[in-house]
């Protein structure tokens, strides 16, 4: 679980810098009028903070899943061991 928080952690960042970072570049007050035809995407830093963050949240997951299967298959070759050596517990 502690790697799940600190996942959480690191996404919470990323989104708290890219959320600072948009408002630093806001400008005040109207653009000229020579910026008409051209293409802009101001949401492009927000796209790939969720991105960061639903790949974060996902290597967490395979994370928390591994190490969850790890202790299952512990328990099963201590099952294994006991039924084989004719131990009861």
């Amino acid at each position: 679980m502690n790697g799940f928080k600190r996942v959480i952690a690191v996404a919470v960042g990323v989104t708290v810098t890219s959320a600072a970072s948009l408002l630093a570049q806001t400008t005040s007050g109207f653009e000229p009028a020579t910026n008409i035809g051209k293409e802009s995407l101001p949401a492009g830093p927000l796209v790939y903070t969720a991105y960061a963050i639903v790949w974060l949240v996902l290597i967490g997951y395979v994370f928390m899943l591994w190490r969850r299967l790890d202790r299952v298959e512990k328990e099963l070759r201590e099952v294994a061991a006991r039924i084989g050596s004719g131990k009861r517990a």
